[in-house]
């Protein structure tokens, strides 16, 4: 589907806070977060990689220089963000394959990917969508492939910025019986949520779940 027929909540929340969105998240220790995503998910050298929600790319970036051998796509509906995850990747020396799209209708054939990543888009989703990028995962992901989410929890502990940049309903909706029943309706085997941190922004939840 074309991005232009479809509305989207922009990864900063807000187009205007896009610039900031990268020096957020760098100065309130995302990073770290980040590393702990990819050491869950055992990457190998000839994995087929995908980040859904890729916004400005910083993840696919990580992944292709922790795993250079690994083919790496990033998918995002946002092309202003898409344009900084293309200048990000090139000023890495990494090439990632970055696509214009949504994450309830992906533009891949059925298991095109071995480990397929969500990182903080998943609250942006309204709660249909939800359901079906998760069908949209499971469809792309190989026999052995398995799929790692890590995104805000419920409604309680998040900070006034949070609350400014996303709608409360969005973060209500992130409860984590919530998110792992739909895994599981989704098709997936028995999802779990493996870890939790505190963030300034508020609690996030690390999950993961195997084909």
């Amino acid at each position: 589907m074309a991005s232009a027929k479809r509305t989207f909540l922009p990864a900063a929340g807000r187009d205007i806070f896009l610039p900031l969105y990268d020096p957020l998240t760098r100065l309130f220790g995302f990073a770290a977060i980040r590393e702990e995503l990819l050491a869950q998910a055992d990457l190998k050298v000839q994995h087929r990689v995908l980040d859904v929600g890729c916004g400005t790319g910083t993840l696919a970036v990580l992944i292709k220089q922790r795993q250079p051998s690994a083919e790496m796509s990033g998918l995002d509906p946002d092309p202003k963000a898409l344009a900084r995850a293309k200048t990000k990747a090139a000023r890495a020396g990494v090439t990632v394959a970055f696509d214009e799209g949504f994450a309830d209708a992906m533009p891949y054939g059925n298991a095109s990917f071995d480990r397929v990543f969500s990182s903080l888009m998943f609250h942006h989703l309204p709660r249909d969508a939800k359901a079906g990028m998760l069908r949209e995962v499971h469809r792309v992901l190989g026999p052995d492939g398995r799929f790692h989410l890590m995104d805000f929890t419920g409604s309680h502990g998040h900070g006034r910025l949070a609350q400014l940049l996303h709608p409360h309903q969005a973060l209500k909706d992130n409860a984590e019986d919530r998110v792992l029943a739909l895994i599981r309706e989704a098709g997936f085997t028995d999802p779990k949520r493996v870890a939790s941190r505190k963030t300034f922004f508020g609690p996030v939840a690390f999950y993961a779940a195997q084909r």
